[in-house]
This record gives structure tokens, C-alpha cells and sequence, in this order.
């Protein structure tokens, strides 16, 4: 077995499998390991003297390694013949979320969750009667074999444009799988998409709202709000359709992870939101969807890879103040300008706390936003860590 890259995905199959021979740009010469795996440098790899190639998802299809292979596949193509019944969970903003929720959920049903979320499929339990997997673009682009048995697709919206090379190439990933899903198979999507063809069974919706009437739930009795309502309610969906169940209790007790709209307090009372997790234009928009009656000071930027962010100022109100950091933040400046929204360059977000803390009077009326609609990688190791020196920083204050 050929691997592109050796990163977490790939590193759990050569573990699992062994005698793989696997190509990374940061390997020099020939190294063994002691399950026969055998490390090259990239250049060293012979199309024709290789069966198949899996690639760690994030490696770009204009990657030298990629344009040269022959049989190239995803990881969820290698199990799919032995993968159990499985849930795939995809979108651009949630889709961890709504994982979480759904395993937290069926669990006591044998349900496990890998992807994205952490756990590579090599590290699954092949013997669980339902994976649960938080699917990337970059895994469905490679992915062509492997297909969901029930389909969750959040809304897509404009992201990793640079990888992809555009918003419809991300966008046809995200879709692929549709095209060959069975009879008797399910899958929820955003009613933009009712004319795609499958031979699944469709459930279209717009809203919440859609999603609490066509599987009966009652709305009212979940008690989280956006943007997490719809990846609760996709979750309960999940339950309804496999078990015919609907657990309110079970699923109000569920906590949401860290720097996804996570609501603190200063020494001062103030409200601060740590929204890190929000690395494009439609998840900032999700979090200020509930703060329509408050003055915010938002905290924007960093690495948007090419993303058209004109989309987020045209909605944006005049009770919003931005506090620009990261290597967009001249781009962020010139549309606020554009809009006539108030902004000032910070570079970074300890200099961005300290103006807003100054700024910030009003306990009532003020909130303080971290939603960058950006990665982080510009200035932080990740978005943790971008939303752990927010919360170090803000703490800090006096």
C-alpha cells in the first residue's frame, strides 16, 4: 500500500496495516519502522510500481505526488468495503457540532464518531454498528468508492476556495456522494439542492423549522438556539429516523465544545464571546444573528484564503465595530469603508482586547466578539489556540 503524506490519518493506517511505503516531503532518504513501513522522500515515488495510493486528505490535488498518481484513493475508499453502516455529516459550518451531538446521541446504540472530528477510520471499531463521520471536501474530493447510508449536508457556503479552486469545485465535493447513494438511503440537505439526482430518498429543508416539522419534533423543547438548534434538530433527526426516537433529555444535556460561541465574563462582568471556531463569512454571520440588539465589537481576520468576504459587510449593521487582526486586515479596512462600517487595525488580538476593553462601558448594552471569519495558521498554531490566548488575554484584564 502506497501513503501521500504521513499526518494523522496516515499515520494510524500504517500502524494498523503496516509494510506501506509512504511518501512526505519532510522525509529524507529511505527509513523502516518496525511494522515494515517504509518512509521516502516525495520525489522517490514510481507511479508504476505502485497498486494504489491513499493521500492524507489535506494534501491539494496540484501537489506533485497527487498529479502522478495512478490509483488514487481516500481513506474512507480503502474501508469502504468493510465499513459498517455509517452516518456522514458535512456542510461548512457544524458539521463537528452536529457530529458530537449525533454520537452523544447513539451512542448506547453502538454508535462511534471519527473523520474530521479526531479519530482517524483506522482507528475505528469495524465492529460498531454505526460510524459516524464528520466528512471534509478535501476527503470527498478524493473519495470515489466509499458512499453514506443516511447523508447530513448543512449549508455550504464559500470556503477553501484556494484548495479547491473554487466555490463550485468545493461545492461539487461537498455534493459527490448524492450522485451515488441507493434506494432506500436518506439525505438531509438544504432545499438550493431539490433538483440533484439520487436515488436516495431527499428531505429538503430551509430552516429549523423545516427540520422540527417534517420529523415531528417538538422545537420548543430543545433548548439550544442558533446556530446550534439546526445541528441539534439534525441530530434528533438522525435518532428518528434509525429508532424512531426522539430524546429531548438526552440531547439538552449535551454541552457544546469550546470556542464555538462560548459566552465568559471579565473581572468587570463584561460579556466576552469566544467564536474562534468561526473560519468563514457564514459562521460569523450565525453568531451575530443573536446579538441583534446589542452593540458589538467584533473581532475580525486572519488567513480568509481567498475567500470574497464583500458577502459579510453587506450584512453587517451600523451597531457593529471591527477590530481588525491577521494578514487580511488591509482588505478588512477597505470594505468597511465601503459600507461605512466603524473598524480600527489592531495587528493583533492582544492589541484588539486592549482597544475594545476601553471601548467597552456598557455591560448591558456591549458585547465583545471573537468571530474572525478566518483560519488562524497566519499568527496562531490553530484556532484552539487563537481562542485560548482570547480567553488568557481577556482574563487577564484588570
Amino acid at each position: 500500500m502506497t501513503l501521500f503524506g504521513y499526518g494523522v490519518t496516515n499515520k494510524a493506517i500504517a500502524k494498523k496495516f503496516g509494510n506501506c511505503k509512504i511518501y512526505d516531503d519532510s522525509f529524507n532518504g529511505v527509513i523502516y519502522d518496525k511494522n515494515g513501513n517504509e518512509f521516502l522522500e516525495s520525489e522517490m515515488f514510481n507511479p508504476d510500481k505502485s497498486d494504489f495510493e491513499v493521500t492524507s486528505p489535506g494534501i491539494p490535488p496540484s501537489n506533485p505526488l497527487i498529479k502522478k498518481a495512478k490509483n488514487l484513493i481516500s481513506e474512507y475508499d480503502l474501508f469502504a468495503d468493510t465499513m459498517p453502516f455509517s452516518i456522514w455529516i458535512t456542510g461548512t459550518n457544524g458539521k463537528t457540532t452536529t457530529t458530537a451531538m449525533i454520537e452523544y446521541l447513539l451512542e448506547k446504540r453502538g454508535g462511534v464518531a471519527g473523520g474530521n472530528i479526531g479519530t482517524p477510520l483506522a482507528n475505528l471499531d469495524e465492529k460498531a454498528n454505526i460510524w459516524i463521520l464528520e466528512t471534509s471536501s478535501f476527503t470527498l474530493h478524493y473519495t470515489s468508492k466509499a458512499k453514506p447510508n443516511l447523508y447530513i449536508v448543512l449549508p455550504i457556503s464559500d470556503d477553501h476556495t484556494d484548495w479547491h479552486g473554487g466555490f463550485k469545485e468545493y461545492e461539487e465535493a461537498k455534493l459527490k456522494p448524492i450522485k451515488t447513494m441507493l434506494e432506500g438511503e436518506i439525505v438531509i440537505l438544504p432545499s438550493k439542492y431539490k433538483n440533484l439526482e439520487t436515488n436516495a430518498t431527499k428531505v429538503l429543508y430551509e430552516n429549523s423549522q423545516d427540520l422540527a416539522k417534517y420529523f415531528d419534533i417538538d422545537i420548543k423543547k430543545v433548548r439550544f438556539s442558533e446556530p446550534f438548534l439546526t445541528d441539534a434538530l439534525l441530530a434528533l433527526a438522525s435518532s428518528k429516523i434509525l429508532f424512531d426516537e426522539v430524546d429531548y433529555k438526552k440531547i439538552n444535556s449535551f454541552i457544546v465544545g469550546e470556542h464555538r460561541v462560548e459566552k465568559f465574563k471579565d473581572r468587570q462582568k463584561r460579556t466576552w464571546i469566544n467564536d474562534s471556531k468561526a473560519t468563514n463569512s457564514d459562521a460569523t454571520l450565525a453568531a451575530l444573528n443573536g446579538l441583534k440588539e446589542k452593540e458589538v465589537f467584533l473581532i475580525l481576520g486572519g488567513d480568509d484564503k481567498g475567500a470574497d468576504l464583500e458577502p459579510l459587510f453587506q450584512k453587517l449593521t451600523l451597531n457593529i465595530k471591527i477590530f481588525t487582526i491577521g494578514t487580511n486586515s488591509q482588505k478588512l479596512g477597505l470594505l468597511a469603508k465601503k459600507y461605512n462600517i466603524r473598524c480600527l487595525s489592531c495587528e493583533n488580538i492582544e492589541n484588539a482586547i486592549k482597544q475594545i476593553s476601553i471601548e467597552f462601558l456598557s455591560c448591558q448594552n456591549q458585547v465583545a466578539l471573537l468571530s474572525p471569519a478566518a483560519a488562524s495558521f497566519d499568527q496562531f498554531k490553530s484556532y484552539a489556540h487563537r481562542g485560548d490566548e482570547f480567553k488568557r488575554i481577556v482574563g487577564n484584564l484588570s
